[in-house]
């Protein structure tokens, strides 16, 4: 198995890697669709065991319970959609052509 810190020097290496990172994304997609629906599905039972107790039926409570039902969806989304523009879009500015022109302005730099 090659090292993890090693970057991929044959195509297949290269396609290897980027099929492990498009199956990373999927499963970190199916995790977030899995955890959220619970999430949303078990709300209505949260609030009922909750206000069925005196105690637990602090307003200010079920508010903090409501932002992180709905929260968790939004922050995870947010890092979601990073991780998928990080394995599906190319980065126009600091990609391969930028990298490249950047080497040959250092090298050239040198020569003179």
């Amino acid at each position: 198995m090659p090292s993890k810190n090693k970057k991929p020097t044959t195509s297949y290496e290269r396609a290897r890697k980027r099929v492990d990172d498009i199956k990373g994304f999927y499963g970190h997609l199916a995790a977030y669709i899995i955890v959220n629906a619970l999430l949303l599905l078990a709300r209505g039972k949260f609030h009922f065991m909750l206000l069925s107790k005196g105690a637990l039926g602090d307003p200010e409570f079920l508010n903090w319970l409501d932002w992180n039902v709905y929260g968790t969806p939004i922050v995870w989304g947010i890092g979601l959609g990073i991780h998928a523009l990080s394995v599906f879009v190319k980065n126009p500015f600091l990609g391969k052509s930028w990298e490249e022109r950047q080497i040959e302005k250092y090298m050239n730099k040198d020569k003179q």
